[in-house]
């Protein structure tokens, strides 16, 4: 199993950011470098409540790609975990958590996954699927930033 955590530092308040993380309008805004979108089966719209599947299609390492997941649990305004049902990885966790910060909010992204192929899917984990899931996190986090501080600042 691999894990990678991801923070970053938002100046807007923790309920904005929980709740844009949340929101499957700003996921595929902030995903959108890597040509992701919101297909059935799911939800494909709104804010993802516990129990919600939704499922995504995108472009990684020059394929199309479909994960679907569900929300296993929702704490809001400071923590939910989505899990893959169906896609590329043996098996993929998500915990998003929001901590209060004297600027607003720490986003975190804890991301574990088994890659598929057995020892194929070791070597190309160490090779180079880390690295590029690591990338994919922190560059929707920085997107997840500016549209939240974007947000702030117009409400």
């Amino acid at each position: 199993m691999t894990t990678i955590t991801v923070e970053t530092g938002i100046n807007a308040p923790i309920e904005l950011c929980f709740d844009l993380a949340r929101d499957l309008g700003a996921h595929v805004e902030s995903a959108s470098f890597s040509d992701e979108r919101l297909v059935e089966p799911g939800k494909t719209a709104g804010l993802l409540e516990l129990g919600d599947v939704y499922t995504i299609e995108g472009t990684h390492f020059g394929f199309r790609q479909r994960f679907t997941t569900r929300i296993v649990e929702l704490q809001r305004p400071h923590r939910f975990v989505d899990e893959m049902v169906k896609g590329t990885f043996k098996w993929l966790r998500h915990v998003h958590e929001f901590h209060p910060a004297r600027n607003g909010t720490i986003m975190c992204d804890v991301l574990s996954w088994k890659a598929p192929l057995g020892v194929l899917g070791q070597l190309a984990d160490f090779l180079f699927l880390k690295n590029h899931m690591r990338g994919f996190v922190s560059r929707k986090q920085f997107q997840l930033k500016l549209l939240a501080e974007t947000k702030k600042n117009t409400t």
